[in-house]
């Protein structure tokens, strides 16, 4: 069954504000960080396992030369580790040192107090059905972009 234009229309609207809520709760929650959201986003993904740049550039949606400067940044903080690809000698190899490991820990567990503090008046089952509905939305926009496009979307959460 196809949604009711007005339908898609004001979950559009939804969407765009939620995304905007975010950054805004993000920047004034994490302004006393040495890491910005979007390094602690390069720094989540980089979390996963070691991974070439040119991986990581194209699951976060940056350009090489973006995700380089934050790949720099984090380097010279400490948080990441560099090294060539032994399969390509032209690639690096990029993956979490153990104070970036730390990081990563401090960042998500102060993002889940956060949370917890913001939505402090929700109750457990309004929590669980919104992670259900946003899990399903996503994987909706995921299959249906796939579909459009041919190929894998990839995608980068903050």
């Amino acid at each position: 069954m196809a949604l009711a234009p007005d339908t898609a229309a004001d979950l559009v609207y939804r969407i765009f504000d939620l995304q905007r809520v975010v950054r805004c709760v993000a920047a004034a929650s994490f302004r006393v960080q040495d890491t910005g959201v979007a390094l602690q986003g390069v720094l989540r993904y980089v979390g996963e396992g070691e991974s070439r740049a040119t991986h990581l550039a194209e699951r976060l949606g940056v350009g090489a030369p973006v995700l380089s400067r934050h790949i720099a940044d984090l380097e010279e903080q400490g948080y990441v580790i560099r090294r060539q690809d032994p399969k390509d000698g032209r690639a690096q190899l990029v993956a979490l040192s153990p104070a970036g490991v730390e990081k990563l820990r401090q960042i998500e567990e102060d993002r889940t107090e956060t949370l917890q503090h913001y939505l402090s008046d929700w109750s457990q089952e309004d929590a669980a059905d919104a992670a259900r509905s946003l899990g399903k939305l996503s994987d909706s926009l995921k299959q249906s972009a796939r579909a459009a496009t041919a190929g894998p979307i990839i995608t980068a959460n903050l």
